[in-house]
């Protein structure tokens, strides 16, 4: 099979198509086969394509497949969390690639999963949209029930023109948070149709803060930081408020009694089948912004890096 390995650290042009042998049923106990239409493009794959996390994942060294996201065909009947989950069904999921470090991710035609990490697609969701969905929902999802505001609350959220942000955002509003939202100029009307209260423009902290101040003068009860600004977006939480970070190394160290939280997205078949059915509904919305083929994949990394345009980059098997 196709595989899309990560032959050493670097920029986009490490990324180098082999071929590898196919997994056969079995092979990894308690694993099920999967083979793929559409894989993402996440940060977190950006990050460690360029050797960021290098020391964190020690002792895996490249060459390994990177991937998270994906949307495919069982090959394998497997439980589900409505049920059995035949041979051929639509599924999505995210295999959680930083955690596990098997370095055996989704760039590839077929990968061995775990069953609680899978989710049926609905019929009128289509692959490049499925696999658009799981890493960056679960993870504003868990990453909003951290924070643990009530209904009334104000909430601000950075990078809200993400992939991960606009999950936020539209997560926060049905809970009832009043929302300002930190966008690409451009995105506000869009933002504000999903649920933001309030849009600035993306600028430098002092730009951010000054807007928000206005919004909020005491400052806002939690902070949902998913453009990574980290310890300079703190002074837009009040006292006692909550901070939420979306990796370990941009989380700052609290201040003001302000509670201070990371989350790194964690597989929930059972939430993933409720947001994928929301999808379908049309009551939850997520944005794909370039779709390549597999064998693109460098340059698939180059798009998401320039920020191309808002929302997941997919690869397409």
């Amino acid at each position: 099979m196709r595989v899309v390995e990560v032959t050493t650290y670097g920029g986009p042009e490490v990324l180098d198509m082999v071929r590898r042998p196919e997994p056969v049923a079995g092979e990894r106990p308690g694993r099920v086969r999967v083979r793929l239409h559409a894989a993402g493009v996440t940060i977190t794959d950006l990050r460690i394509r360029a050797g960021l996390y290098a020391d964190e994942l020690s002792p895996l060294k490249p060459p390994f497949v990177l991937g998270a996201d994906f949307a495919g065909k069982l090959l394998d009947p497997a439980p589900g969390p409505e049920g059995e989950l035949s041979v051929g069904t639509r599924v999505a999921g995210f295999v959680p690639w930083y955690t596990e470090r098997s370095g055996e991710g989704t760039y590839a035609e077929i990968v061995q999963v775990e069953p609680g990490w899978l989710a049926p697609v609905p019929d009128d969701v289509g692959f490049t949209q499925a696999a658009s969905v799981p890493l960056a929902a679960i993870t504003a999802h868990q990453g909003l029930e951290r924070l643990g505001l009530p209904a009334g609350s104000s909430l601000l959220v950075t990078g809200a023109s993400g992939v991960v942000g606009r999950f936020a955002v539209q997560f926060a509003a049905a809970a009832g948070l009043e929302v300002m939202a930190v966008s690409y100029e451009g995105d506000e009307s869009e933002l504000k149709v999903l649920g933001a209260k309030h849009c600035v423009r993306r600028g430098d902290g002092a730009e951010i803060l000054a807007a928000a101040r206005e919004v909020a003068p005491d400052g806002f009860d939690g902070l949902f930081d998913g453009a990574l600004i980290g310890e300079t977006a703190l002074p837009a939480v009040k006292n006692g408020g909550a901070f939420v970070a979306l990796a370990e190394d941009r989380a700052p160290l609290s201040v003001r009694d302000i509670r201070v939280e990371t989350v790194l997205g964690k597989p929930d078949a059972v939430l993933l089948t409720k947001l994928l059915k929301q999808v379908e509904a049309r009551e939850l919305i997520t944005r794909v912004a370039d779709v390549m083929p597999l064998e693109e994949a460098s340059e698939a990394h180059r798009r998401a890096e320039a920020g191309h345009r808002p929302g997941r980059v997919i690869l397409m098997i």
